[in-house]
């Protein structure tokens, strides 16, 4: 009786087995819905993935057409954006292991650079560099107007190679000629010959309009100079869920190139001229992707310096 009386009893767990399997089935299909959703079905940019080699070769076999000349980036941007990481990602792909020259703050809302500060990267041995050199700033911030313009004849000075290295930026007074760290007598090595502003993916809709007018103040200085422009669009696999899962995506995320034509729209940096990165903070070991995104950042950026360059000793 009871092994009749037992059959009836594995129907409800068939059921209940085949509930479990059609929800799975269906968060499945959710997922690939909302996935398919927010990507594109082609990228807006091609990458080739599977080669970091090629240009990293480039890098490591570029040299300007002047001997003894070097091409120098300045990085500029908000508070927090990720100068001083993209400095050491930079050096960390260079290196072939992570690496930290350029000190970097996560506890504080502040900005964490006060200096203006070159950073070199050492090529082979101690006493031979890579022909470029990136140099960090101060970060843009909500100030008042006086403070802003301040800010602004600083940058300007920068621009033109009147800042020697390890000038602290003072927010009440702009720097003076009479300061050991004013150069009189830039040379074309000292001056700026790329322009980079770092960008937070993950922040853009929280820009204010004052930090707005202000790197668009600063683009307007480094133009009248000639000087090329790009942007570097840091913390990306924090921006959406599809570049946080795989950062191969980036140029496929619906939500990213929305940030990205918006922040072109407001400040007129091309797109073909705005680089999305992930910049290195807890990984102890290297990524060929993330490798691949900041290579090809730091390729344009010296393609653009050497044209400079090159428009300047014709």
């Amino acid at each position: 009786m009871g092994g009749k009386n037992s059959k009836p009893a594995e129907a409800p767990r068939k059921i209940t087995e085949k509930l479990k399997f059609h929800s799975f089935t269906c968060c499945i299909l959710m997922l690939t819905f909302i996935f398919n959703f927010s990507v594109l079905v082609k990228p807006w940019r091609q990458v080739n993935w599977r080669d970091d080699q090629s240009a990293l070769q480039f890098v490591n076999n570029y040299k300007p057409h002047v001997e003894g000349q070097q091409i120098r980036v300045l990085l500029h941007g908000p508070i927090g954006a990720g100068k001083s990481s993209f400095i050491n990602s930079v050096q960390s792909v260079l290196h072939g292991r992570i690496s930290v020259q350029a000190l970097v703050d996560n506890a504080t809302h502040d900005c964490f650079t006060k200096q203006y500060k070159t950073y070199k990267i050492q090529k082979g041995n101690p006493d031979t560099f890579y022909p470029f050199v990136l140099n960090d700033i101060m970060g843009l911030k909500c100030s008042n107007r006086r403070s802003s313009k301040i800010h602004l004849k600083d940058m300007k000075r920068v621009l033109k190679g009147n800042v020697k290295d390890g000038y602290t930026f003072n927010a009440d007074c702009k720097i003076s000629k009479e300061d050991r760290h004013y150069n009189t007598s830039p040379t074309l090595n000292d001056k700026v010959h790329v322009l980079v502003c770092v960008i937070d993916a993950n922040t853009t809709s929280l820009i204010k309009d004052e930090v707005l007018m202000g790197i668009q103040d600063i683009r307007d200085e480094a133009s009248e100079l000639g000087i090329p422009q790009v942007a570097i669009f840091t913390k990306i696999d924090q921006a959406c869920p599809e570049t946080q899962e795989d950062v191969k995506n980036v140029y496929r995320s619906k939500l990213l190139k929305q940030k990205i034509e918006q922040f072109s729209a407001d400040v007129g940096i091309p797109l073909n001229c705005i680089f999305p990165v992930k910049n290195y903070h807890e990984e102890s070991d290297l990524d060929t992707d993330t490798n691949t995104l900041i290579l090809n950042a730091l390729r344009n950026i010296i393609h653009f310096g050497n044209d400079f360059l090159n428009h300047k000793n014709a």
